[in-house]
């Protein structure tokens, strides 16, 4: 049986201890509400713009495999460029951000395609162009829509916004596709086997190892990040409000916009992600941003050397031909 000195005793110890917990939560860094809602609001954009069941890819042009010996006829004329050639590419970009949405997909393959069509060209040699021009250009028209939606930057002036988007999309291309990268063969799976890409495939589209041997070691690296999905939007934002583009007019408003995500960022990473994952994660990331840098530019030289060849150019959609430029006069 406790003394009362005992039990009082006890019951200080109680207190105290409920006090030092209720210290100790006080101390635990937290996200405000307006941190809260931006996040929220990039996971939203994010889940409305990407589709991880990459059902929109059976409608891009086939993709065609060239093995020794073989032949990859295919046309340049699919669904998503007719639907990209019926708006001038120049219209689009001019007149963003209002009216430029995402065309819409129409529901079927064309069962028949004139034959004798100049189009259709032996396009052996680049056999898998084709199909991922159309799916580059399917992944811009997704970058768009994110961008869209990101707290303030439909506050920029249009020339900004098209600057930004026009700098960032490969960049933004190339974070997204992590979430489709596997370590396991090092490819990126995007549903079937069909539209499961390898090293091989992108080299048949016209790029060199120059770019693909550092783009897969970014995606091994960013992969074992293991970053959330929180971390992985507001990266992809951080991304694109980059004010030291070239050509960006008011680069302080696009510092400030960044500097807030970069903020909100921190204090995830402090309050949500443990450790030891959570380790120099921020500066991980930002090295991220600085490899897809390197990463752009030499996708930038692969690319002007491949448009400035018309046979190849005539391949690539108006959308992909606005964004990354058209070489060929």
């Amino acid at each position: 049986i406790l003394t009362d000195e005992e039990v009082q005793r006890k019951r200080e110890l109680i207190l105290k201890r409920k006090e030092e917990e209720a210290l100790r939560e006080n101390l635990k860094p937290k996200l405000s509400e307006e941190q809260q809602k931006i996040i929220e609001v990039l996971l939203e954009a994010h889940r409305k713009t990407y589709d991880p069941t990459y059902a929109d890819f059976t409608k891009f042009r086939p993709p065609v495999r060239s093995h020794p010996g073989s032949r990859g006829d295919t046309k340049s004329s699919s669904l998503l460029s007719q639907d990209l050639s019926s708006e001038d590419s120049s219209e689009l970009f001019s007149s963003f951000p209002d009216s430029l949405e995402p065309p819409p997909f129409p529901l079927a393959m064309p069962e028949e395609q004139d034959e004798s069509s100049s189009m259709n060209l032996d396009f052996s040699q680049l056999s898998m162009l084709p199909h991922l021009a159309d799916l580059v250009s399917y992944s811009i028209q997704k970058v768009i829509g994110f961008a869209k939606m990101i707290p303030g930057f439909r506050d920029l002036c249009a020339e900004d916004q098209i600057v930004l988007l026009k700098c960032s999309a490969i960049e933004v291309i190339m974070l997204r596709s992590n979430q489709s990268f596997t370590l396991e063969d090092m490819s990126w799976t995007c549903g079937s086997s069909d539209f499961k890409y390898r090293v091989s495939d992108v080299t048949q589209a016209g790029h060199s190892m120059d770019l693909l041997e550092p783009l897969v070691k970014f995606q091994v690296g960013l992969k074992k990040l293991n970053l959330h999905e929180e971390e992985h939007v507001l990266l992809m934002a951080i991304c694109i409000l980059s004010p030291d583009r070239p050509g960006v007019r008011e680069p302080l408003r696009v510092e400030a916009l960044q500097e807030r995500l970069s903020e909100v960022l921190q204090s995830y990473i402090r309050a949500r992600h443990p450790p030891p994952g959570s380790r120099l994660l921020y500066a991980k990331m930002i090295q991220k941003l600085a490899d897809l840098r390197s990463l752009n530019e030499e996708h930038s030289r692969q690319y002007r050397c491949l448009s400035f060849q018309p046979e190849h150019s005539m391949q690539l959609t108006p959308l992909v031909l606005e964004v990354f430029g058209n070489e060929i006069s």
